[in-house]
C-alpha cells in the first residue's frame, strides 16, 4: 500500500522582523536541507491555533528577532505494510536531513493504487464471465446425473 504522510517541523529562524519574512526564510532553509535528495517532499506553511480559544495564529512565533516556524512537509511513501510503517519511514527520511529540528507526524492517508483498481475490475469481470459459463455447464451436468 502507498501512503501520503504529512509531518510538522518546527524550524528555527534567526534575525527576522516579520512573520512573513520568517516563513519565507524557513521554507528556503528547509528546501536547501532537503534538496537534492528529497526534492519530492512538498513544503507548506503549517497551521497553528490557540489551544484555549481555537483562534487561528500565524505559522511563525517571533521573539527577540528570532522565530520558530511551523512547516508541514508532505511526502508519499510506497510499499508499506501499515500506517505506522509509513510514519517511521517519513520521519527517518526527513529527519536525517533536518538535524536538530523536531518532527511530528500529523496525518497519514492511504492512497488508492491504480493497479489494485484495475485488478479488482479484472477479477470482477472474470468472475461474472465464469458465473455465466458455469450456469450453462451446471444444468446439462445435473440433467446427465438424473438420467443415469
Amino acid at each position: 500500500m502507498d501512503c501520503r504522510v504529512v509531518v510538522e517541523a518546527a524550524v528555527p529562524v534567526y534575525d527576522v522582523g516579520t512573520a512573513d519574512e520568517a516563513v519565507r526564510i524557513a521554507i528556503s532553509k528547509t528546501g536547501e536541507m532537503l534538496n537534492p535528495d528529497l526534492n519530492y517532499v512538498e513544503i507548506n506553511m503549517g497551521e497553528r491555533s490557540c489551544p484555549h480559544c481555537g483562534e487561528e495564529l500565524e505559522p511563525a512565533f517571533i521573539a527577540a528577532d528570532e522565530s520558530l516556524v511551523a512547516l508541514e512537509l508532505e511526502m508519499t511513501v510506497f510499499n508499506v505494510e501499515r500506517n505506522e510503517h509509513a510514519a517511521r519511514i517519513a520521519r527517518k527520511e526527513i529527519g536525517q536531513r533536518l538535524t536538530n529540528i523536531p518532527l511530528e507526524v500529523l496525518e497519514i492517508e492511504r492512497l488508492e493504487d491504480e493497479d489494485e483498481d484495475e485488478d479488482d475490475e479484472a477479477e470482477t469481470t472474470a468472475a461474472d464471465a465464469d458465473s455465466e459459463e458455469s450456469d450453462d455447464d451446471i444444468l446439462p451436468e445435473f440433467e446427465e446425473l438424473i438420467d443415469e
